[in-house]
């Protein structure tokens, strides 16, 4: 069975994968330096202010200096980093001396931010202009909202489609990338990547659907790096404060309307004015991955006869159990369900893993039993994994048969060559006969010839 992964990067990895050009218009905007400088690891911020008065190269050796002697290892991933970002250049002299050189338009823009102490994007709108703002409470029960709707459009349920008939079209092209396909007159429907990204956590989600956002941003005509530079400018916005959609120009308004359907954004109209309003969702964008911080309260309890009990009121958990387990009845605040041969069976040949499911269980655990170790029992994990390996008894394997030998010396000395490729699949010593993999039935065909 085919096994897909879905690799999610964190925003600077997105940064650091730009073509050299893109990366140097990037360090134009002050907020992307000061951006950049935050998500550096602490060796490499220490390098950045240091050189940032210097406007000659520093030597790889003087850098080494500037740390202890236990930090080899932490200087070669802040440099590697640097480099990636081209926040350094890399030169290499005459004498094979290593130097390194601070970007430019980087050092200059990054000084005369820290130096003025950076102005906001924008500024705020006036509570007098401005209808009665929802609090922070309202505004991530709204962004908790549109995440489940848009997740449940992607599940295709009913519900879904009541609820989220205005996804924008750039958003759809983000589904299709991968998670959708659709085949003559049948209806969209989850790919294997589709099925596991519905198991993934929220953050993982988010960046998958950003990265693919940006991604396919060339094909509505707009350029990858101005859409990066302006989501690295929502992380300086306030959470909760309201900014006058005025002073977007058309493709950031475009790119707010299509954040909004996401819960990123939450927009608001007023008599004469418009306005956006930033959740943490966006304002956190350059947080790394590994942010513990936004994970949210598990809710499944899972018991040692199988059955499963899921202390929510979502809609979106109901549907993502359904994925591999029976949903026998739902309550007010509670789903119970079983988790069953047929359903594993069925999500396994939806390209879902035994992995992935029994650590959506683990990261999805109740309170009171995610301090438990384990927070799943074991014979439940183990008992999936089994259910998965009997789909993988029988493995497929593009093989070619020979046999007709003219003497056992040419076939002892075929059957050493397939073993020096380690394709040797099968062998018959008495009847002479062989079965190599097909990667390497060309080169057999040319070793027996010369054989001859």
């Amino acid at each position: 069975m085919p096994q897909v992964r879905i690799i999610a990067k964190n925003f600077m990895d997105m940064v650091a994968s730009l073509p050299a050009m893109k990366l140097d218009k990037l360090y134009d905007n002050p907020f992307i330096c000061e951006a950049i400088l935050r998500s550096l690891p602490p060796l490499a911020k220490k390098y950045v202010l240091q050189m940032l008065y210097i406007d000659v190269a520093v030597t790889d050796s003087l850098l080494q200096e500037w740390v202890l002697a236990d930090g080899a290892s932490k200087h070669k991933v802040a440099v590697d980093r640097l480099i990636q970002l081209r926040v350094f250049t890399e030169v290499v002299d005459r004498k094979k001396e290593t130097t390194y050189l601070l970007n430019q338009k980087f050092r200059m823009n990054l000084r005369e931010h820290i130096i003025r102490g950076g102005v906001p994007p924008r500024e705020p709108m006036a509570a007098n202009i401005t209808v009665r703002l929802p609090s922070l409470e309202d505004l991530d029960n709204y962004a908790a909202q549109q995440w489940e709707c848009f997740l449940l459009h992607l599940i295709n349920s009913a519900e879904a489609e009541v609820t989220t008939k205005s996804i924008s079209p750039s958003m759809m092209k983000v589904f299709q990338r991968g998670l959708l396909s659709q085949r003559d007159k049948e209806g969209p429907r989850l790919t294997e990547s589709g099925f596991q990204f519905l198991l993934m956590d929220t953050n993982a989600q988010l960046w998958y659907i950003i990265r693919e956002y940006i991604s396919n941003s060339e094909d509505r005509g707009v350029d990858s790096a101005d859409l990066i530079s302006f989501l690295l400018e929502l992380s300086f916005h306030v959470t909760g404060e309201a900014y006058n959609v005025n002073t977007l120009d058309d493709i950031q308004r475009t790119t707010v309307k299509d954040l909004a359907d996401l819960g990123l954004i939450k927009l608001q109209q007023g008599r004469k004015d418009s306005w956006f309003i930033p959740t943490k969702l966006a304002t956190n964008l350059s947080i790394s991955l590994s942010d513990a911080s936004s994970r949210k309260q598990g809710y499944v309890v899972v018991e040692t006869n199988f059955r499963l009990y899921a202390y929510s009121t979502s809609k979106l958990h109901c549907e993502i159990l359904r994925l591999f387990a029976r949903v026998e009845y739902q309550l007010p605040n509670l789903i119970v369900g079983s988790i069953t041969k047929e359903n594993l069976y069925k999500a396994f040949q939806n390209g879902i893993t035994a992995d992935q499911i029994i650590s959506f269980l683990q990261q999805n655990a109740h309170p009171r039993v995610a301090e438990r170790v384990p927070s799943v029992p074991e014979n439940v994990t183990d008992q999936i994994r089994l259910w998965e390996s009997d789909l993988n008894r029988v493995e497929m394997t593009p093989a070619h048969f020979f046999d007709d030998f003219p003497s056992r010396d040419v076939f002892e000395a075929a059957c050493d060559f397939a073993r020096e490729f380690s394709s040797l699949l099968w062998e018959d010593s008495k009847k002479m006969r062989l079965i190599v993999k097909s990667e390497i039935y060309g080169h057999m065909k040319d070793h027996l010839s010369r054989q001859k």
